[in-house]
């Protein structure tokens, strides 16, 4: 074997040593994987103590009951805020893992003709908390339009508050993000505030204040 003839055995052979480092790498990493993975009874043990509601859960049954409550909503940041009452209902389900807040009362929004009207509305968030993501959870959804609005939350102990953020889209193409804080100020009133991304500007367009009626 001449000297070209070998050169370009080993330029191959570390070619070919090259190419197969990934999956050499990835075999590893796979077989690494396959070592740490649980067994079937270690993986239904964690997933029982998961599905198992903690002291965050217990955190939100202070939610559950009947609250009345007066709200205030800017269309406009710049004008007075519309304002108007409504009761909410808030009760626990499966177990203390989720709850859930009905919403009624009458909102002002601009008629056909542009005049402000009273309309009814309703409302229903189911909230919880995650133990898997330990995160809090939120889903809202009223009869002003058909889209379900999810959030992810934290809270501050210290501050007793409650801060979600999410996004919704009102029109197609239009995602605007959101932030709610929830603040208990003691065991019979909250109050709720809700702030909208507009043009890179938080804005506050809506609050609420909540008193317990059971």
């Amino acid at each position: 074997m001449n000297q070209n003839s070998l050169r370009k055995c080993v330029l191959t052979g570390l070619l070919l040593g090259v190419l197969s480092l990934p999956s050499r790498a990835e075999d590893k990493a796979a077989s690494d994987k396959d070592a740490k993975q649980p067994g079937e009874s270690e993986m239904m043990a964690m997933m029982m103590k998961l599905a198992k509601p903690g002291e965050n859960h217990k955190m939100l049954e202070d939610l559950v009951g009947t609250w009345s409550y007066k709200v205030k909503y800017w269309m406009n940041p710049d004008a007075a805020p519309s304002e108007s009452t409504g009761t909410t209902v808030s009760r626990a389900i499966m177990g203390g893992r989720y709850f859930i807040s009905d919403h009624t009362g009458k909102m002002q929004m601009p008629g056909p003709d542009g005049k402000m009207t009273n309309f009814d509305f309703k409302g229903m968030a189911v909230e919880g908390y995650d133990n898997v993501k330990k995160k809090f959870v939120s889903t809202w959804i009223d009869s002003m339009g058909t889209g379900i609005m999810t959030s992810e939350g934290t809270y501050d102990a210290e501050a007793k508050t409650l801060t979600y953020t999410g996004e919704y889209e009102p029109m197609p193409g239009m995602k605007i993000k959101i932030r709610q804080t929830i603040k208990a100020l003691d065991h019979e009133n909250r109050k709720m505030e809700f702030f909208e991304d507009r043009g890179g500007k938080e804005v506050k367009t809506m609050e609420i204040n909540y008193k317990r009626k059971v």
